[in-house]
């Protein structure tokens, strides 16, 4: 009798074990997940955090945050961060540099990445462009903004050798802008708020106005990606399903906006957050595999990355871009949508 009680026992406790083993919370996978803090891109990791994502598909994220891309793509060698979210031009820095490969695009930041000057000022600069040589306009080098900034000088017929160009943080660039330095303010959301707010500046000229495709980047380290495929399609899928629940929950995703930029230092008045919704496009998993499609020739994404990969060679800092094929990939958008149960995790359904 006691026997077979105490084989009920192990056989229970047996069970028990199965299940806290099958459990994903239970044998969560450390992943290192790299952003920039108070960024529109970067909120579909907060929402994953308030929701417990993460942990439903079995990992365990440690975050490290970077103020631009440049210094977190420097940091990869380290290998302190396995993926992420960047900047398309540090993405393309990091493909050349280090081998980082992009995985995905986080949204369309064409209308984000703006060129600002002062509100007495800036009617003046876009009818006679010209009157800029010579002066300085702030901006992060090697980004986004400067992108933006270099095709908004091209749009006006001038080129970055008939201004000063002054290498700043964003943060930096708030603080020099708004006590009087630069003629020029180079930034992204959602810093130009802040200025508008606190200086009334004015956006002079955007990425999406200078005819620019200015995307955001989802990457990994490519030898992180060799050993770890699976992990990195459970990234994509938590990443997507913030995205589809942000679709289906307008305000409830400002609220989050909200949170998430405090914490990061940013606080500015709900129309701005809801502008960022209105103006930065996001990918679905679909929408994703749509852009990336190579079937008929390059793919949409490629066109965008070439473009930015000519960018880095004209201002020196990529001699050689790499061919877009050997660092943008679908191939774990494609797991996710191979697998039913990712794919349904990343649709939020």
């Amino acid at each position: 009798m006691r026997g077979r009680y105490l084989g009920k026992l192990a056989m229970l406790a047996l069970g028990v074990l199965a299940v806290v083993r099958s459990d994903p919370a239970s044998a969560a996978t450390p992943i290192g997940v790299s952003y920039q803090p108070a960024l529109y891109w970067s909120v579909p990791y907060f929402i994953a955090s308030e929701k417990g994502w993460w942990q439903a598909m079995g990992l365990q994220p440690s975050f490290t945050t970077f103020p631009a891309g440049a210094p977190q793509i420097a940091a990869a060698p380290s290998k302190s961060w396995d993926v992420g979210g960047t900047g398309s031009a540090p993405a393309v820095l990091g493909a050349a540099r280090f081998n980082i490969l992009t995985i995905g695009i986080t949204n369309d930041e064409s209308a984000a990445n703006v060129v600002m000057a002062r509100a007495n000022e800036a009617d003046a600069i876009v009818k006679t462009p010209g009157s800029l040589k010579g002066k300085q306009i702030l901006l992060s080098t090697n980004s986004t903004g400067e992108y933006a900034a270099l095709a908004s000088l091209r749009k006006w017929g001038s080129q970055a050798g008939d201004v000063q160009i002054v290498n700043l943080q964003q943060p930096q660039i708030i603080s020099a802008f708004s006590s009087g330095n630069g003629a020029l303010a180079g930034v992204w959301a959602p810093n130009d708020y802040t200025l508008e707010d606190r200086m009334s500046a004015k956006i002079v000229c955007t990425g999406k106005d200078a005819g620019v495709a200015v995307p955001g980047t989802l990457i990994v380290r490519a030898d992180y990606a060799k050993s770890n495929p699976d992990e990195v399609a459970r990234y994509l899928a938590v990443y997507l399903r913030s995205i589809a629940w942000e679709r289906k929950h307008r305000q409830e995703t400002i609220d989050l906006m909200r949170k998430f930029y405090q914490q990061g230092g940013v606080t500015i008045p709900d129309k701005y957050l809801a502008e960022e919704i209105d103006t930065r496009p996001t990918f679905t998993l679909d929408e994703q595999l749509k852009i990336m499609a190579r079937s008929g020739g390059a793919s949409m994404v490629d066109g965008w990355y070439q473009k930015l990969g000519d960018y880095l060679k004209s201002t020196g800092t990529v001699t050689d871009p790499p061919d877009t094929k050997l660092y943008i990939t679908d191939e774990y958008m494609k797991k996710v949508a191979a697998d039913p149960k990712l794919r349904a995790f990343a649709n939020d359904e």
